[in-house]
């Protein structure tokens, strides 16, 4: 393990579903799925926890992470994540210098130490690489396919001038969709001001890993089919007491 290669997860308190962070998925709080996973990286050394909930920052500590505590701006519904995982590296650079943050997403359960290692390996191959972020193919949701709505709720194509695209999903460039389970970020990109859009702090030259799509959870169902995706995948029960 390495201390310049660190965890950052990621979650606020306030949400539709209430304490979905922690909720619990096949007897262990959801956010420890995400915290298992790296704590079985064969690459990160430190583990930190950015949150404005006490019962996040609790459950996390539980894995080892360190608490830090987000500020209010930092922690409502139009915040944007890459401020607040710039707020936290500042913190996390007092303990030491980073090379690599990977950010983990307090709602998401799925997710191995495989697809961690494989993301941070990326980065540690190719030096010009800004992030190595999972991401899918959802060609049925293709932007080129996509439609706006006119003044007089019309569909119209999203994107100008796209009226003669092909119906056929093959026929379509490839499309890939972040996953948000984790992005495994370069430390020298999380503060550049000209990173690619909308999450400027992946920097901008982003590598996809693909996998077959993670789930973020906001609702019960969201669980169920999480634990589904656990089990189908043979995934280590956490253990954190």
């Amino acid at each position: 393990m390495n201390k310049r290669i660190v965890a950052l997860m990621i979650g606020r308190g306030g949400s539709s579903l209430p304490d979905k962070n922690i909720l619990p998925v096949l007897g262990a709080p959801l956010l420890h799925w995400a915290a298992a996973a790296a704590v079985r990286s064969r690459h990160i050394g430190r583990y930190y926890i950015s949150s404005d909930d006490d019962k996040i920052l609790a459950t996390a500590g539980q894995a080892g992470y360190v608490q830090i505590r987000r500020p209010d701006a930092l922690a409502s519904a139009t915040a944007q994540s890459c401020d607040a995982v710039r707020h936290a590296f500042d913190i996390i650079e007092q303990d030491g210098p980073a090379d690599i943050v990977v950010v983990q997403h307090a709602n998401v359960g799925t997710i191995t130490e495989a697809i961690i290692d494989a993301c941070i390996d990326g980065l540690l191959e190719d030096p010009s690489l800004s992030a190595v972020v999972p991401c899918h193919e959802k060609a049925e949701y293709h932007p080129l396919r996509g439609k706006g709505v006119t003044a007089d709720g019309i569909l119209k194509p999203f994107v100008p001038g796209m009226d003669r695209v092909s119906a056929n999903r093959q026929d379509l460039p490839a499309c890939y969709f972040f996953d948000h389970s984790i992005w495994a970020l370069r430390a020298s990109a999380i503060r550049d001001p000209d990173g690619q859009g909308p999450w400027v702090c992946m920097g901008q030259r982003i590598k996809p890993y693909l996998t077959e799509g993670c789930l973020d959870i906001h609702s019960l169902e969201d669980i169920v089919h999480t634990e589904n995706w656990i089990r189908e995948h043979k995934v280590p029960q956490p253990g954190f007491v």
